[in-house]
């Protein structure tokens, strides 16, 4: 809860971190196809029913800011992966290697992100 009170706190720049991630998610929500919402959602899975939902908004506003860092004209499942990877402690990295593992996803490419050793 106090987290999230400090994430609505304005900064610098006149906006929240609340306010840049709705930015990002607002900027990019054509981007999205049915098979990265859908890696989204398989990605939060493990998170508890109560929070999934702000976990989500999270990790979508950090995909959304790479991708307009990137120019992207898609989302696609490297920007969701490295979004994932970005949004989250690194408690949760384990986690999701395993289920990349699972869906045959190389992760390999992301290795230099993880905050764990594989």
């Amino acid at each position: 809860m106090f987290r999230k009170f400090l994430k609505s706190m304005p900064k610098s720049d006149g906006k929240s971190d609340l306010d840049w991630q709705d930015h990002y998610i607002d900027q990019t929500r054509a981007l999205w196809d049915d098979r990265t919402l859908q890696l989204l959602d398989e990605l939060v899975e493990p998170v508890p029913t109560l929070f999934r939902d702000v976990a989500k908004r999270s990790i979508a506003g950090k995909i959304g800011q790479l991708a307009l860092e990137a120019k992207a004209k898609q989302i696609n499942q490297d920007l969701v992966i490295k979004g994932y990877i970005l949004a989250t402690p690194a408690r949760d990295h384990k986690w999701l290697v395993a289920r990349l593992k699972e869906k045959q996803i190389d992760f390999t490419p992301y290795k230099e992100h993880l905050k764990i050793k594989v």
